[in-house]
C-alpha cells in the first residue's frame, strides 16, 4: 500500500524504530546542522534513524532530516521493498511509469498566502554550514518546471538561497533538466514557472534526486515505484501540477535573463561551492498544509543523506541500462557514497570476453557522463560495497600500463573543486570538461587459489557468532 504523503511514511519509520524524536528545543541557525552531522558520523550505518526536531527555536514548524537517506534501509522502507529488490523496482517503474491524477483540492491547498503574505522566512530552513554560507538554504525542495514547448514535466532538486521574504537564488547545474527549461525561456524572453515542493510521499523525493532518461516524467516513475498515480493539484498562481498532499508548496517564476550571485555552499563533495551568477525566483504564493512538516536534505561531507539516497537511486538506472538496455553481463553497480555518489563507481562483471571491462566503461560514461570520474570494474566474486574487497582486486589484479585508461575531454563530475580554483567563476565553460580514469581490476588469467577458511566453516561460525563471546550487533 503506497504512502499517502510524508506523514505516513514518519509514522512507519516510528514503528520500525527508524525515527528518533528530539524533544530538545534547537537553534536552527547551527544545532540542526551539527547534530544532523554527528549523528551521520557515531551512529552505523544500518542503524542510522531519520532525525524530527519537534522544537525549533522561533518557529511552530518542526524539522525532519535523514527522512529518505539516513541508512539503506530507510530507503528501502520508502520503496517498499528488500534491498536486493532495489534495482527490479527501478526498473519495473521505469518500463512501467504511471501518470499523476489531477484532482480538484487536496491538503497542500489548506492555508493559501498570495502576494505580500508569501513569506518564506516563516519555514524554519537551515544554515547548513555556519560561517561560510551566506544564508539558509532550502536542500530538499523537488524543484518542479515544464518544457515550454512539449509541456514535459522535470522533477529535480536544486539548492536555494534565501535572499529575502520574496526572493530565492536557485543554483541548477547545466546537466539538469530544469536548466534546460529555463534556458529555453530565456531564448524565448519570456519567464519559467517553477514549483518548489517540501516533503511530500517519500518516493517523489526519490525520483527527484535520481538521473532519468530526459524524456521521462519523474511524476509518472513516481507513480509505477508506488504502484498507484500521484495524485496532483493545480497551482494557484503557476501554470504547473503539484502533488497534492505535500507539505509545502512554493509558488514563483524566474525572470528570463536575469541573474545574481549565489552561495558559496556546503556541497556534497564535502568541500564549498563556489559563487555562481545564479537564477533569482520570485515569490507569488505559498500554500501549505495545516501544522506542515519541515523536510531537509543532509548534505556537505560524506557520508550524507544526499549522497546515500543519490547512489542508490542512480545505480538502479545505471545498472538497467548496463545490464538490461545493452545486454552487459553485470551483477552490480555502487556508486560511493565518499565519492559524493558521483565520482567514484564499481562495476561487477561476470567477464566473458576480454573487451568487456572497457565496454562497461563507455557504457557507464555515454549513459551518465558526469559519474565515473574514476571508474573500477572488478569481476563478479568481489563485494563492490566492501571496500576492502575493491582496494584487494586493485592491488592484485591490476597492471597499470595494461588495465589503466584515461579519457579526456569527458564531462565533468558537477562541482568537482579539483576542476579549478575557488576564484574561477561557477559557470566558466571550463569547469565542465574534465577526464575520466578507468581501472580494469578483473582477472586476465588464471590466478591462485584464494587464500580463506573454507566456506562452510565461516558460515558455521557466523551462525554460532554469540557463543565466541561478541555481542549480536557487531556480527
Amino acid at each position: 500500500m503506497p504512502y499517502a504523503d510524508l506523514r505516513v511514511f514518519l509514522t512507519k519509520l516510528e514503528a520500525c524504530g527508524k525515527l528518533r524524536r528530539i524533544p530538545k528545543p534547537v537553534d536552527k541557525d547551527w544545532e540542526i546542522a551539527a547534530v544532523s552531522k554527528i549523528a551521520f558520523e557515531r551512529i552505523p550505518e544500518p542503524r542510522r534513524p531519520a532525525l524530527f526536531f519537534e522544537r525549533v527555536q522561533g518557529f511552530d514548524i518542526p524539522v525532519v532530516t535523514g527522512v529518505l537517506g539516513a541508512s539503506r534501509s530507510i530507503y528501502c522502507l520508502a520503496l517498499e521493498c528488500d534491498p536486493d529488490e532495489v534495482q527490479e523496482k527501478w526498473g519495473e517503474a521505469e518500463l512501467h511509469p504511471i501518470p499523476p491524477r489531477l484532482i480538484s483540492d487536496g491538503p497542500v491547498h489548506e492555508i493559501v498566502s498570495l502576494q505580500e503574505k508569501a513569506d518564506v522566512t516563516f519555514l524554519p530552513v537551515p544554515t547548513w554550514t555556519v560561517e561560510k554560507d551566506p544564508a539558509p538554504y532550502i536542500t530538499s525542495g523537488y524543484i518542479i518546471t515544464a518544457d515550454p514547448e512539449s509541456r514535459r514535466r522535470n522533477v529535480g532538486t536544486y539548492r536555494l538561497q534565501l535572499k529575502g521574504p520574496r526572493k530565492l537564488g536557485l543554483f541548477i547545474n547545466y546537466l539538469q533538466g530544469g536548466r534546460h527549461h529555463v534556458e529555453k525561456n530565456n531564448k524565448l524572453k519570456q519567464p519559467t514557472p517553477v514549483a518548489v515542493v517540501i516533503g511530500a510521499d517519500p518516493v517523489i523525493g526519490l525520483v527527484s534526486v535520481s538521473r532519468l532518461p530526459q524524456d521521462m516524467d519523474e511524476l509518472a516513475v513516481a507513480g509505477g515505484l508506488r504502484g498507484q498515480a500521484v495524485d496532483v493539484v493545480r497551482c494557484v498562481t503557476v501554470d504547473l501540477e503539484v502533488p497534492a498532499t505535500a507539505e509545502i508548496v512554493v509558488e514563483g517564476v524566474i525572470k528570463p535573463n536575469e541573474f545574481e550571485s549565489e552561495g558559496p555552499f556546503g556541497e556534497y563533495t564535502g568541500y564549498m561551492g563556489p559563487k555562481a551568477m545564479s537564477y533569482i525566483l520570485d515569490v507569488q504564493c505559498i500554500t501549505h498544509r495545516n501544522r506542515p512538516i519541515f523536510q531537509a536534505f543532509h548534505s556537505q561531507m560524506p557520508p550524507s543523506e544526499s549522497s546515500c539516497i543519490r547512489s542508490i537511486g542512480r545505480e538502479a538506472t545505471l545498472y538497467k541500462h548496463l545490464a538490461e538496455d545493452l545486454g552487459l553481463p553485470v551483477c552490480g553497480v555502487h556508486l560511493l557514497e565518499s565519492g559524493g555518489a558521483a565520482a567514484y563507481l564499481v562495476i561487477s562483471l561476470k567477464k566473458t570476453h576480454p573487451v568487456q571491462p572497457r565496454t562497461v566503461m563507455c557504457g557507464a560514461w555515454s549513459f551518465a557522463p558526469q559519474f565515473g570520474k574514476i571508474t573500477v570494474v572488478v569481476d563478479d566474486d568481489i563485494d563492490i560495497r566492501d571496500v576492502n574487497a575493491v582496494n584487494w582486486a586493485l592491488s592484485f589484479r591490476v597492471q597499470p600500463e595494461r588495465d589503466v585508461v584515461i579519457m579526456p575531454g569527458m564531462a565533468a563530475v558537477s562541482l568537482d573543486p579539483s576542476q579549478a580554483p575557488v576564484d574561477v567563476p561557477q559557470e566558466d565553460l571550463s569547469r565542465r570538461v574534465s577526464s575520466k580514469i578507468g581501472i580494469d581490476a578483473t582477472r586476465k588469467h588464471a590466478f591462485p587459489d584464494v587464500a580463506v577458511p573454507p566456506k562452510e566453516h565461516l558460515e558455521l561460525v557466523r551462525k554460532n557468532w554469540q557463543s565466541y563471546g561478541f555481542p549480536e550487533g557487531i556480527l
